[in-house]
């Protein structure tokens, strides 16, 4: 995709969601962490009906470790490997306080060395939290990105590279949560719906889905 495309599809998603936010529901840079963690494999809406009460209790990852993992299994229970991601939110909890008295890191680096955060996870929490310019590569951007020929890669990671290497300095901030949203409500995985996409004329995707009703009549 050409430089001024690239600047206008942002320009585009922005005008439509000037403030984008994740749809993870949290109170602090903490539950934040942990729902990222739970949501992996498992979508937001399940995550967010999962965690609400649990965050409602326990907020701080000393107050996780009073509730233990037999605890913690009941509250998320309803989310896929919830038995493993139980394992960890008790594991980083326990490394947050020995390790970083008890408050959730600002790099990389450091997210990464806690049980079950992966590079994923550690975008999102420095995007979300700190206002990082990072790219949180899920099936949704991998997906968008090389769909659209916005930042088209065989692995995550090169998509990843890509989009910090093609996105303008004025969308960098909210781009991930503007291509997940787009993914996950219009450039969807089995039917794209192109008819009401808002860069439509700036995507590489051929052919384009036609409307319902089109393809009724056909």
């Amino acid at each position: 995709m050409r430089k001024a495309d690239v600047a206008e599809f942002y320009r585009r998603l922005a005008e439509a969601n000037p403030h984008p936010e994740t749809e993870l529901e949290s109170v602090n840079d903490y539950t934040l962490l942990v729902a990222v963690v739970l949501s992996a494999q498992a979508t937001d809406a399940g995550v967010n009906k999962a965690t609400r009460a649990l965050f409602a209790a326990v907020d701080t990852p000393e107050k996780m470790l009073v509730l233990g993992l037999d605890g913690l299994k009941q509250h998320i229970r309803t989310i896929g490997l919830f038995n493993t991601k139980a394992k960890n939110v008790i594991a980083l909890s326990q490394a947050l306080v020995d390790e970083h008295g008890g408050r959730v890191p600002d790099s990389r680096a450091a997210l990464e060395n806690l049980p079950g955060v992966g590079r994923k996870t550690a975008n999102v929490v420095m995007n979300v939290a700190f206002g990082a310019e990072t790219f949180a590569v899920d099936t949704h951007i991998f997906r968008v990105g090389n769909r659209t020929g916005l930042a088209r890669g065989k692995t995550v990671l090169a998509v990843e590279k890509r989009l910090d290497a093609a996105t303008p300095a004025p969308f960098r901030v909210h781009a991930h949560h503007w291509l997940i949203l787009h993914g996950r409500y219009v450039c969807k995985a089995r039917r794209p719906e192109c008819w009401r996409c808002i860069v439509v004329d700036l995507c590489a995707f051929k052919p384009k889905t036609p409307p319902p009703a089109a393809r009724t009549k056909e």
